[in-house]
């Protein structure tokens, strides 16, 4: 079965499509955006992982549009499936179509077997280009996403990234006594420029973004 081009005349190959996300609203929405392509068929949806796996096994899609957050029970439970759906079925392209975007999460879901990432506001023809471009075997990911990813591949290792100096260590210990950047400079003899800089590099290598953060951070990583 193959679609018409209507711009072109030309006949398309029918790119088959299972979408998987557990609101059925969602999936409504997807599908009606989806099925407006000539070549594109949805063949079947599913709510769970354990359906996915279903459905995939008998339908055989090209593509497998897939939400990461399946439950409110794990947020790994999408990359779990993706992980299951690229060594099962290694011919199917997972393309993840997610709100949640994090440096971490999009690299996260392309060592599990993606082939694609992008985020659900984007907009229709970059998502019927991702589609496309995944049935094609190759990578597809918004603007968001791949900057993400080479976030993500750019940031310092889990070894790396906790691992501080002595002096962001005296700076982190004055943290956790409530002391402001101007206070912590002055108990080192530093300028409060200087004590913001360390505060920073401390806050970038404990991954968090506020200070209260970091020493909760520290304190688990029994840095302090």
């Amino acid at each position: 079965m193959a679609g018409l081009d209507p711009t072109s005349g030309t006949t398309l190959a029918t790119v088959d499509i299972v979408l998987v996300d557990d609101h059925a609203i969602v999936r409504q929405g997807v599908r009606s955006i989806l099925e407006r392509e000539p070549d594109f068929r949805i063949v079947a949806e599913a709510a769970t992982a354990a359906e996915a796996m279903v459905v995939v096994a008998r339908a055989r899609p090209a593509v497998v549009v897939l939400d990461l957050k399946l439950s409110t029970a794990s947020d790994a439970e999408g990359l779990d499936l993706c992980r299951q759906l690229a060594d099962e079925h290694p011919e199917v392209g997972v393309l993840v179509l997610t709100t949640f975007l994090d440096d971490a999460l999009v690299l996260q879901a392309v060592r599990a077997g993606a082939r694609g990432y992008v985020v659900k506001d984007v907009d229709t023809s970059a998502l019927v280009r991702a589609i496309r471009d995944v049935n094609r075997g190759e990578s597809a990911f918004d603007a968001h996403s791949a900057a993400a990813m080479v976030r993500g591949l750019n940031a310092p290792s889990p070894e790396q990234k906790h691992e501080l100096t002595e002096r962001e260590r005296e700076v982190l210990v004055l943290l956790a006594h409530g002391l402001s950047n101007k206070d912590i400079g002055g108990r080192l003899f530093i300028s409060e420029t200087t004590a913001k800089f360390h505060v920073g590099n401390i806050l970038r290598k404990l991954g968090v973004s506020r200070r209260a953060e970091a020493v909760y951070a520290a304190s688990k990583l029994g840095v302090i």
